[in-house]
């Protein structure tokens, strides 16, 4: 059987997150930046939602980088950062060992650049490691969008998988009974979904007449006709 045939789940899979750092996002051309900090900050909301076992690891944090997205970080309070020197995250035991520790074989890809560290890591990790990389495209950029796209040509030829973050949290979700993680989703659908996320908070308060999520209260003033 082809293990990739196997859907994502929280018991099969871990996520990494690599070098999103200032300095790094900065360099991004091939994804609008605020765009990519959504997507990044929602994947990791969804990691933390379904209990995925996550590595967040960063590279030349006081020399050059800067320090990881203060949204993501946030998402996992005392996380340990594996800084780096090497620009390909494989090299350092220390991430080595952080993913052999998760015991999952599928990894969740989420970095900076693609290709680059992205590109690096996802060869030698299925090389050397055996395991089956999911790149997380949309929370992922390159210096340009030829670089972004030819990088994952190249990976998706050598067998990477390309998913979106969203596709990899409603994959972990699968079924909407599944009630132990609707909310949690729900809620990060709103915040982070865009058009999607508008469309279920109208469907919550027009349809379902649910309380609006916005806090504290807002007073409405009757219209008044023109004259």
């Amino acid at each position: 059987m082809n293990p990739k045939l196997d859907v994502l789940t929280p018991q099969n899979s871990q996520l990494i997150f690599i070098d999103h750092q200032p300095q790094m996002a900065f360099g991004v051309q091939s994804i609008d930046r605020q765009v990519l900090k959504n997507n990044t900050v929602a994947l990791a909301k969804a990691a933390r939602a379904f209990n995925i076992p996550t590595v967040i690891t960063t590279v030349e944090t006081q020399a050059f980088s800067g320090h990881t997205y203060p949204e993501l970080l946030d998402v996992f309070p005392g996380q340990k950062i594996l800084e780096r020197s090497s620009m390909n995250s494989w090299d350092d035991q220390k991430v080595r060992d952080a993913l052999k520790a998760n015991g999952r074989k599928k990894v969740i890809v989420a970095g900076l650049w693609t290709e680059v560290c992205n590109n690096s890591f996802a060869l030698c990790a299925m090389a050397e490691g055996d395991y089956e990389i999911y790149m997380v495209a949309d929370a992922s950029g390159g210096t340009s969008k030829e670089a972004h796209d030819y990088a994952m040509q190249r990976m998706i030829q050598a067998g990477v998988v390309p998913v979106t973050w969203q596709q990899v949290m409603l994959e972990w979700q699968r079924d909407w009974a599944h009630r132990e993680t609707y909310d949690a989703v729900m809620a990060i659908v709103k915040e982070h979904s865009g058009a999607y996320g508008m469309g279920v908070d109208y469907a919550y308060t027009m349809v379902h007449k649910a309380a609006e999520r916005a806090t504290g209260e807002h007073e409405v003033l009757a219209p008044v006709p023109a004259r």
